[in-house]
């Protein structure tokens, strides 16, 4: 096993994790996050989280994953999402990541299937009074510029 990707051992375990996670649905048109052009984009995708993807495809088959239906399979993948540990939270993140660039998913939300710059995307103005809190606590980080101006 390459220290620096994932084997092919662990792309078939996420290929089903994957599409368990976001299966498809032909009623939406959309395709799962197990589609061969999407789980590539996860597998080249992975880069710093290998080594928590790797931890959480491991803990994932290790309870018999490959066995199980795909309710027991969704249970479980819940689950584990549920206790927001590291590796499945990175697992999550890769995952969603590359479905949400592929453009065959953007289209189906009725999205443009391009990048979100430069013509950039129109948000709703929300309710900036929710940062009045964030606004009246101190500074969390130390002023440098004190230290450098003596």
């Amino acid at each position: 096993m390459s220290n620096d990707s994932l084997s092919e051992a662990e792309i078939a375990a996420l290929r089903e994790i994957a599409g368990t996670m976001v299966p498809a649905d032909a009623k939406l048109g959309v395709p799962g996050a197990d589609d061969p052009a999407i789980l590539a984009d996860i597998v080249r995708s992975v880069g710093r989280d290998l080594p928590l993807v790797r931890k959480a495809i491991t803990e994932i088959t290790a309870k018999s994953f490959a066995s199980l239906d795909r309710d027991r399979r969704e249970v479980l993948i819940n689950d584990m999402y549920g206790s927001r540990a590291a590796p499945i939270v990175a697992l999550g993140r890769v995952i969603l990541g590359a479905y949400y660039r592929e453009d065959r998913v953007l289209l189906a939300l009725r999205q443009e299937a391009r990048a979100p710059f430069p013509k950039g995307y129109t948000l709703e103005q929300g309710d900036w009074s929710l940062l009045d809190a964030v606004r009246k606590r101190p500074p969390l980080w130390r002023d440098d510029r004190k230290e450098l101006a003596k």
